[in-house]
């Protein structure tokens, strides 16, 4: 059968206190309704829905990358009202109701709920909790078959004594949901459209429900505040630490990492405290990063160092390199085998040659330095005039003298020498010494003015 998903991510999320629409608020760098499309990406599903409802513009503008379909629940009655929103949409297969503030589910949990489904079958994800307040009841009849699931607030206190729970997420198949739909009554304390009361119809019918339960709890755990974001940021952010250590790495702690995108390490990896990843981020093996470091979309060859506090992002690093502390790489960086970016550097768009270094307080952009170039402290390439970009261009063993100013575009040949202080506006030959500051002048035994007394 095929297999539509149907992502339910209409509601206002009052107790998030924002103007932004709750599935839009990020766990892992990312809005918590991309995690659950991911999900279903993973299934494999052939067609997923989004209904929106609260902030529909601005839900539709975020996932504008998606491949989903969305539908408008106008007004907010209930979930089986939203699902009905989405009813003309669906093919003739499975449907999995899922919910877009519940960010952890996993694949897997919904493949074996999704296994079960079929013309006399319907799937149930239950958990059991410890705490089922709030949560509606499974109720099951003498030979222990779930037929039907209570609302809290709808609940007997022989009812509320259940700790099988609901967790909304069911499949079915799109036939069974257009007969069942319809019949759905607004009668009960919220004056809604439960899903859930689809549940009896079925088994009314004679339609089994199979059941499942997640592997942990946390996978079926929904948002509704602060607090809860906070908890599965937590959750989500361990449990990619464990999988990272399983395959290796060295985290120095693994509760002080975060991860938000994608992380690639080779053998031997070490990473401390305080990290952040973001995007696409590769490792090499041997690579060591220091404490408190942010690295986005960056590629860092092997047995490279990033000492604490450094900022990467859209970096390439061959290998064997180091950066900072206090570093900071910006987009089309390119450091080459055994370069060195040190302590309150600053780049972007540079490419650095093999073996070169720009050790202390220097800004370099928009330049290409050959191999074994020394750039001293303070040395600044001036690549903006106030309207375009220049390049600077400085070739294999020269050395710049601290306190440079290069004034793009400007070319230093290879193994050229500038001296110190110096404001480089004109091309420096190979080989050649280039010396541009004002002279010294020295008066001795000059009388220092003084306030008169």
């Amino acid at each position: 059968m095929t297999l539509d998903v149907v992502i339910l991510a209409a509601g206002q999320g009052t107790r998030m206190r924002s103007t932004l629409p709750k599935v839009l608020h990020r766990l892992a760098g990312k809005p918590m309704v991309r995690h659950v499309i991911d999900t279903a990406r993973g299934l494999e599903a052939e067609r997923t829905h989004v209904v929106v409802g609260h902030g529909a513009e601005k839900v539709r503008e975020a996932l504008a990358d998606c491949e989903v379909h969305f539908a408008l629940q106008a007004e907010q009655k209930g979930t089986g009202h939203a699902v009905a929103q989405a009813l003309e949409g669906l093919g003739e297969g499975k449907v999995l109701v899922l919910y877009g503030d519940v960010p952890l589910i996993r694949r897997e949990t919904l493949a074996g709920l999704l296994d079960g489904v079929d013309d006399d079958h319907l799937g149930l994800l239950t958990v059991t909790l410890a705490d089922p307040t709030g949560y509606g009841r499974i109720l099951r009849n003498a030979e222990g078959e779930a037929v039907a699931i209570v609302e809290h607030k709808d609940a007997s206190q022989t009812e509320l004594a259940i700790a099988e729970c609901n967790t909304g997420i069911m499949a079915m198949t799109a036939a069974q949901l257009r007969r069942w739909l319809p019949r759905l009554s607004a009668d009960n304390a919220q004056g809604e459209y439960y899903l859930t009361d689809i549940i009896a119809m079925a088994a009314a019918e004679g339609v089994r429900i199979v059941t499942a339960q997640p592997a942990d709890p946390l996978e079926v755990e929904g948002v509704n505040n602060r607090l809860q974001m906070a908890r599965l940021e937590r959750a989500h952010q361990l449990a990619t630490a464990e999988r990272l250590m399983a395959d290796g790495v060295a985290l120095i702690d693994p509760a002080r990492i975060d991860i938000r995108g994608t992380l690639t390490c080779g053998h031997d990896v070490e990473i401390d405290v305080g990290c952040v990843f973001e995007g696409q981020v590769e490792l090499g093996e041997g690579v060591r990063i220091g404490p408190h470091c942010v690295i986005r979309d960056s590629h860092i060859g092997a047995e490279t160092v990033i000492e604490p506090h450094s900022v990467i992002e859209g970096t390439v690093i061959a290998g064997r390199g180091r950066v900072g502390p206090f570093a900071r790489l910006r987009p089309g960086t390119r450091l080459a085998v055994g370069a060195k970016v040190g302590n309150f550097v600053e780049t972007k768009n540079a490419e650095v040659g093999e073996g070169s270094k720009i050790n202390h307080l220097s800004y370099v952009g928009d330049a290409r330095l050959g191999r074994d170039v020394n750039v001293g402290a303070g040395t600044i390439t001036c690549n903006y005039d106030g309207a375009h970009k220049h390049r600077t261009e400085i070739g294999d063993g020269a050395f710049i003298g601290s306190n440079t100013a290069l004034v793009a575009p400007v070319s230093v040949g290879s193994n050229a020498t500038v001296g110190a202080g110096s404001t480089i506006s004109k091309d420096v030959a190979d080989n050649a010494l280039a010396v541009s500051r004002g002279r010294q002048i020295s008066k001795a035994d000059w009388p220092r003015p003084s306030k008169d007394r």
